[in-house]
């Protein structure tokens, strides 16, 4: 079990007042879930895969959440030229495909995965209002708040996957 001396307090959100906060609330709690799951795991146990034929992986989560952060905030939201850093069109799952137990991969990983959640923070606090948009190829126009709430289903969704993938690692499970 992951277990600590010290209270969880991912989920002691708010439940009224401000919607920024309380979706940013969730979203930080999202992201913290992941860095849990990843805790204390050498290269080779957070680059080991599922089940073959999957390519997925913890590692693999990290590199895929740093471009799906990056791709939200920066690209479509801040309107900036931001290719994505582990996929492409030409290689769409080399997120997943380029996670391989390499120390170099994995640093750069986290610090990909850091920059771009520094950056979607900076943003959020940023804009005025949660009816910012931006325009995506995929979904049209999008506002901060639905990328908000698309990135607390997202982080959710693979946090369920990294439950699995870590209890399949060394048997540790925990919210």
């Amino acid at each position: 079990m992951f277990v600590t001396t010290e209270p969880d307090r991912r989920f002691d959100t708010r439940t009224t007042g401000d919607e920024r906060a309380l979706l940013v609330g969730f979203l930080t709690a999202q992201r913290a879930t992941l860095e849990i799951k990843c805790a204390g795991l050498a290269d080779l146990r957070l680059s080991r895969r599922a089940v073959p034929p999957s390519t997925l992986s913890l590692l693999g989560l990290v590199r895929h959440l740093a471009d799906v952060e990056r791709r939200w905030f920066r690209s479509v939201l801040a309107g900036q030229d931001a290719p994505l850093r582990f996929s492409s069109v030409a290689d769409p799952d080399g997120d997943f495909d380029g996670a391989v137990p390499d120390p170099e991969v994995v640093a750069a990983a986290w610090a990909a995965w850091r920059e771009e959640v520094a950056f979607a923070d900076r943003f959020v606090a940023e804009a005025p209002d949660l009816d910012v948009v931006g325009e995506d190829a995929w979904r049209g126009t999008v506002s901060l708040r639905w990328v908000l709430v698309h990135l607390v289903e997202e982080y959710a969704r693979h946090n369920g996957h990294a439950d699995l993938l870590r209890e399949g690692i060394d048997g540790a499970r925990g919210v």
